[in-house]
């Protein structure tokens, strides 16, 4: 079966990383793509890299071009989505690269972003810990699917095996991105200009008003009962394994004891994130316990990797890749562990993310369409 898709914000750099991968996947025939200012206007205007799609043109962005489609991809800036998803409920499938469907708290909502909240969708990262699997077994069959936010989605790959395993103490996590400006979209804007950026670094949503703070500690959270329901289902007499054993933490910091120190820092690079996050190591944890959990994690995974111990990524091996790689080192002296990871953040963090999603949901091999090769030098 081949599945018609539609794609809005298509002359941005999320649409465009979409339609980039999909331009290769065997079981979808892209058909619409829109846009808001640049309707009217040939794709690859825009897109200037994605020759196979030089026929398509730009649309009005509206519910009734992108409706009558199997899968229509939403990749817009936050809070204009829900005006879309809310007209769309007949769309077989509707995949949200956008924030509008990401967070569960309308509380969280609120606080750091605003305006009218949407319901919570499935979340589009497979690989992640939660209840007693992954997240994968909620996308099989989904019909409405939050893309992660790129940040968001590195950051809670890095620390959710020690949290589900109880080996690290999230009530304490200190983490620092280097994130390339196409994260930050395509329009104008001073700060992301060229003869802004090269040769610098600069700090941004310093001090905990990131955006993504609250999605990263939705998915630890759920990381966490991850934890719990395998300690619970031990307790009842379940099959043993050789996973660590699971501690708990402290929550003398209140409410979900959950606490995030969250700085990214600009850098001048096109793509990509290198995130460097920290949490105090658990009382009684080995190191063979630690190494463990991101072990029994992702050791089965394609697109997260561990790397051999001593060993750490660079942002240019994961570039076009929808890999996430990772390396771990445990820091005795500061009783820390340390989990840097590499991604592409269009692809891994945004676009692959959503196209696996769809592949999950639709029941196809998860990897269709999708590369662990990156692209060098």
């Amino acid at each position: 079966m081949t599945y018609s898709v539609a794609v809005s914000g298509a002359s941005g750099y999320a649409g465009g990383e979409i339609l980039r991968i999909l331009a290769s996947h065997p079981d979808v025939d892209i058909r619409t793509v829109t846009a808001h200012s640049n309707a009217g206007q040939p794709l690859i205007q825009h897109q200037p890299h994605l020759r196979s799609l030089s026929h398509l043109t730009l649309q009005e962005t509206t519910p009734e071009i992108l409706a009558g489609h199997d899968i229509v991809f939403l990749a817009l800036p936050h809070g204009q989505s829900g005006q879309y998803t809310d007209a769309l409920g007949a769309a077989p499938l509707v995949i949200d690269a956008g924030a509008d469907h990401r967070l569960e708290s309308q509380d969280a909502w609120d606080a750091f972003y605003g305006g009218a909240f949407h319901e919570p969708w499935t979340y589009g990262v497979p690989e992640l810990p939660v209840g007693d699997g992954k997240q994968r077994e909620r996308l099989a069959g989904a019909t409405r699917i939050a893309a992660p936010g790129c940040n968001a989605s590195t950051v809670s790959l890095s620390l959710a095996p020690g949290v589900a395993a109880g080996v690290i103490d999230p009530s304490d996590i200190v983490t620092v991105l280097a994130v390339g400006p196409s994260g930050a979209g395509k329009s104008l804007k001073t700060n992301l200009l060229a003869s802004e950026i090269l040769g610098t670094a600069n700090p941004y949503a310093v001090g905990g008003t990131h955006r993504h703070i609250p999605e990263i500690r939705q998915a630890l959270a759920h990381a966490r009962a991850a934890g719990a329901s395998s300690e619970n289902s031990a307790t009842a007499g379940g099959s043993g394994s050789d996973a660590p054993t699971k501690r708990g933490f402290s929550d003398a910091a209140g409410d979900d004891g959950i606490r995030i120190s969250f700085t990214p820092v600009l850098v001048p690079m096109a793509r990509g994130i290198l995130a460097t996050s920290t949490a105090p190591i658990a009382p009684g944890g080995t190191d063979a316990d630690i190494r463990g959990a991101w072990e029994a994690a992702y050791g089965d995974e394609t697109f997260v990797q561990l790397l051999p111990e001593g060993h750490f990524p660079r942002t240019a091996d994961v570039v076009g890749a929808n890999t996430a790689l990772m390396g771990l080192a445990i820091d005795r002296a500061a009783n820390r562990v340390t989990v840097v990871t590499a991604v592409d953040n269009l692809v891994k963090g945004t676009a692959g993310a959503a196209v696996q999603s769809m592949n999950i949901a639709l029941g196809l091999p998860e990897g269709t369409g999708l590369t662990v090769n990156g692209v060098a030098p």
